[in-house]
């Protein structure tokens, strides 16, 4: 597909990759639309020539004004929280959103859809295991409440695929980072908290780390060129958790932490955060999910978007430099 007039709407157009794919539309000439709850920070929409519109993906008409006039559905927007005081809000959040939103792209005669999904949906292994798309989980398996949402959302999009003709490719980003992540996500608030020296130990696991922007140009390769009902993951490079504090304290001229901590004592420590995020409101460092999911390297091969969309992924590393530089610009890094 070439550059068109033709008008496209990515639902979290605001986020960090939702802002990464309506900046890589904008700049092949697409005209963009981006559905943005009221209460967002537009600030990732800051010089992106897009217009907004106000309104929730749980919401059927909502999303039916916002599909109003659009040829291409990027479906990004989700509920990416690893803990909330209610696990199943997020659940509800990630399963009604996309039923809300592949409805309406079907009453709306959209001509191609491409869903976010996540690896949190596939199956991993040990250090020796690379995980590719033929592996998914089920509901029962994914640990915790946001994998569990991002499965059932993914075998929802499926059927409707299957059963009603929805024309949708999905994409499975891994753990994308760089520029604009504002919220921060989980990953980048440990990007953060590493370069402000927080973070004197680790754990023994791995996962994949992928440039945003890399993962918004995959996006875009599979509107152009993704088979429908086909998942393609978009990853980076495969690395643990060491390796990537290593490189971030390379970057500011620190000395990596070398303190290596077994899993099991971390667990009253993460049961205690959980219990006094309940009272701050803010989202613990580290909870027992998280804790679960770090006994499994989560590492990840993007062959398949490799072969069939073109996909390219620039080295971690400048990711991680990316990233760095866009905290130390908004004020989060001492300089």
């Amino acid at each position: 597909m070439t550059a068109t007039a033709d008008l496209v709407l990515v639902t979290g157009g605001s986020g960090f990759v939702g802002s990464a794919v309506l900046q890589a539309l904008a700049a092949r000439g697409h005209a963009v639309r981006a559905l943005v709850r009221a209460s967002s920070p537009r600030a990732n929409l800051a010089g992106i020539d897009c217009e907004i519109v106000e309104g929730d993906m749980r919401s059927g008409p909502d999303m039916a004004r916002a599909l109003r006039g659009v040829r291409y559905l990027f479906h990004v927007a989700a509920d990416y929280r690893l803990w909330a005081p209610d696990p199943e809000d997020i659940v509800r959040a990630n399963r009604e959103g996309a039923s809300a939103v592949m409805e309406a792209a079907l009453a709306a005669g959209v001509e191609r859809v491409v869903y976010t999904s996540s690896v949190a949906t596939l199956r991993v292994g040990d250090a020796s295991v690379i995980a590719d798309e033929t592996s998914p989980l089920t509901p029962h398996e994914a640990i915790g409440a946001y994998k569990r949402s991002k499965v059932i959302a993914e075998r929802l999009v499926e059927s409707l695929v299957a059963e009603r003709g929805l024309p949708a490719v999905i994409v499975n980003p891994s753990t994308p980072i760089g520029p604009r992540d504002i919220k921060p996500t989980p990953t980048g608030r440990i990007i953060l908290e590493a370069a402000l020296g927080r973070i004197p130990a680790f754990v023994d696991t791995g996962l994949n780390l992928a440039h945003v922007d890399d993962v918004a140009a995959g996006h875009l390769a599979a509107l152009d060129r993704g088979r429908i009902g086909e998942r393609y993951i978009l990853g980076g490079q495969n690395a643990t958790l060491a390796q990537m504090l290593a490189q971030i304290a390379g970057l500011l001229g620190r000395r990596p932490p070398r303190l290596r901590l077994p899993r099991a004592p971390l667990y009253p420590l993460a049961f205690a955060a959980e219990g006094l995020a309940r009272f701050t409101g803010k989202e613990p460092f580290v909870t027992r999910d998280a804790l679960k999911m770090a006994s499994h390297h989560m590492f990840f091969t993007s062959a398949k978007a490799e072969a069939e969309l073109g996909y390219v992924a620039r080295p971690f590393e400048e990711a991680l430099a990316d990233a760095l530089a866009w905290f130390r610009a908004e004020g989060r890094l001492r300089a």
